[in-house]
């Protein structure tokens, strides 16, 4: 079981180890996620081409494969990294934003998920749901629905794949299939700034760089940036203050702080 003294040993972890987390990732936000990989401790590198996909994911402690930006010949650059990643040990962490609003998305998501082995995905419940074949809602990237409890959403693509996955919205729900986490973490002003769905996977993707445990690794991750979102809501003035608060309140997390106000509850199935 995993409680708040655990998840704050693996959020120091990051922070002494400082891992270079490898991520391809959305150009909408790839500022915001590597300023928020930063806050969390760890180190980030922003490498697309092909030809250099590779190299770079052997010095790195985990892979983000984020879809939010996609094109065919980045998908190409998503395979070749992922597979190095898997022949080296190294965790891969998939974003598949926007999975159920186009096909290129779904499924690109699809086959990074069936030639990638992928630790862990980080989504809503819409592209959840969608890549677990349930029904779903989604607009643009934004989930507007999905059908079905979440926990039994999430814990079916967990099953199809053998990956933990990590559903986030009011509470976060973490599974591999077997266990649950629910994180009851975060503020409402965190879906009024884009890139902050983003911006937790790479937090996830550090806190997985340092904890093998895919499940724990996830949970502690979203406490963590859950109660930054509660730090910098209470002096924020909107969401253009909330964001830069975001980035403060992460990086001055000290161990009392998410000993205190961390709020996970694990389960068996």
């Amino acid at each position: 079981m995993l409680d708040n003294h655990q998840a704050a040993q693996i959020y120091a972890r990051v922070r002494s180890r400082r891992p270079l987390i490898h991520q391809i990732t959305n150009f909408v936000v790839m500022n915001c996620t590597a300023n928020i990989t930063l806050c969390a401790g760890a180190l980030p590198v922003m490498a697309h081409a092909l030809e250099e996909v590779e190299e770079m994911v052997a010095a790195a402690g985990a892979l983000v494969l984020n879809i939010g930006t996609l094109w065919p010949g980045q998908v190409e650059a998503m395979l070749a990294a992922g597979r190095r990643a898997n022949q080296l040990g190294i965790p891969v962490v998939l974003d598949p934003v926007g999975a159920g609003a186009t096909r290129l998305r779904t499924e690109s998501a699809r086959q990074l998920l069936n030639e990638v082995s992928i630790s862990i995905v980080r989504g809503n419940l819409a592209e959840v749901a969608t890549l677990a074949g349930i029904k779903a809602e989604i607009s643009g990237v934004e989930s507007i629905g999905g059908s079905g409890n979440v926990s039994e959403v999430a814990a079916q693509l967990a099953r199809l794949y053998n990956c933990t996955v990590a559903v986030t919205g009011a509470i976060d729900c973490v599974t591999d299939g077997s266990r649950y986490a629910s994180i009851a973490n975060g503020h409402p002003l965190m879906a009024t700034v884009t890139g902050t769905g983003c911006m937790s996977t790479s937090v996830v993707a550090s806190c997985a760089a340092v904890e093998k445990d895919a499940v724990h690794a996830a949970a502690a991750a979203l406490a963590a940036y859950g109660l930054a979102g509660q730090i910098a809501a209470e002096k924020a003035q909107g969401p253009g203050t909330f964001q830069a608060l975001l980035f403060d309140a992460l990086a001055g997390l000290s161990q009392e702080s998410l000993l205190a106000g961390m709020r996970i509850e694990e389960e068996q199935a």
